[in-house]
């Protein structure tokens, strides 16, 4: 490869590593307190349903722990 070449190609690539760093450096930034609901991705997986070991119980069973 001509070396030329190879600075164009280097030059090329730093361009585009600045070009994604001020992009995450603006997210970063932040725009202050968002309005509305937040989107399906942001927001915390929820469990649903009974928490592990909590099984419906008999009065016979209930008797018996008690």
């Amino acid at each position: 490869m001509d070396v030329l070449k190879i600075l164009q190609e280097l030059r090329q690539e730093r361009e585009q590593l600045e070009e994604a760093i001020l992009s995450l450096e603006r997210l970063a930034r932040g725009r202050g307190r968002r309005r509305g609901r937040p989107p399906a991705w942001l927001a915390a997986m929820k469990k649903r349903g009974r928490p592990p070991g909590s099984k419906n119980k008999t009065p016979a069973a209930k008797a018996a722990v008690a």
